[in-house]
């Protein structure tokens, strides 16, 4: 852990949304070997993760947010409430406006597996923007000295995004593959789907590292994303067959990232 912590943040954030990319690329290696993945083993790997990004919301954004609104003297809740719901609404919108494009042209791609396929990675990609720049909103923190953000709730968070990047990935390949893609071909899409993550994410530090007065509204509105990816993505799509495996799954994903983030932070 010594040699991470001593890198620079753009580094950090780099290597942790490698990382993210590379669960995904083991999700979009399920169409290699199954037709279809365990829906009990998903759906509590999608609860932990939810429980994860809560958590982490909370104590690795939104706290160092407030607590850096007020010691730059602003008004401790403002940015922070503009911040959230920001980026709640970055992603709503998103998804919205990929669900109208989808709509508008289900007749049109019917005929073209390759349109079909594009517009599906797409989705998913736009879908990991926020969640690449969370990861290095929270890096950035840690090297700009924010209180309340520490290198433990960085590489959770991290560690929350790329566990449900998994089923992310094998969402991508496994229709891909049933549409008459070759396999190699479905692997290929499906992992590319999150390159976007290691992107944005540089990104994410270079804003943060350059516009300290903006950290805030920054912090807030990684929280907001990942409020909303759980609210819109994470929960609906686990409880569907295994509502109970999702819940045990969102406790131990909760609770395991407050005790890291809190105890060791």
């Amino acid at each position: 852990m010594y040699w991470f912590e001593n890198l620079s943040p753009v580094i950090q954030a780099l290597l942790a949304t490698t990382f993210t990319w590379f669960v995904t690329m083991l999700g979009a290696l399920v169409v290699c070997f199954f037709k279809e993945p365990n829906k009990k083993i998903l759906d509590t790997i999608l609860g932990f993760s939810a429980g994860v990004m809560i958590a982490a919301a909370f104590w690795s954004l939104l706290i160092p947010s407030l607590e850096l609104s007020h010691e730059l003297g602003y008004i401790e809740w403002l940015i922070p409430s503009i911040g959230f719901a920001v980026g709640g609404l970055f992603v709503l919108l998103s998804d919205k406006f990929l669900d109208k494009v989808l709509k508008h042209r289900k007749d049109i791609i019917s005929a073209s597996s390759l349109k079909r396929s594009i517009l599906l990675v797409g989705a998913i990609t736009i879908h990991n923007i926020p969640e690449g720049m969370a990861v290095g909103v929270a890096f950035g923190g840690i090297a700009s000295g924010i209180p309340g953000v520490t290198l433990i709730g960085a590489i959770m968070l991290a560690l929350g995004i790329g566990i449900q990047n998994f089923p992310e990935g094998a969402a991508v390949s496994l229709p891909l593959r049933t549409e008459g893609f070759s396999r190699l071909k479905s692997f290929l899409i499906g992992q590319a789907s999150a390159l976007v993550e290691p992107i944005s994410a540089v990104i994410g530090v270079i804003l943060v590292l350059a516009i300290r007065n903006v950290l805030p509204f920054l912090l807030a509105f990684a929280a907001g994303a990942m409020i909303i990816v759980v609210a819109r993505e994470l929960l609906p799509e686990s409880i569907k067959d295994n509502k109970n495996l999702a819940t045990l799954g969102l406790i131990c994903g909760f609770l395991l990232m407050m005790i890291l983030d809190v105890a060791l932070g």
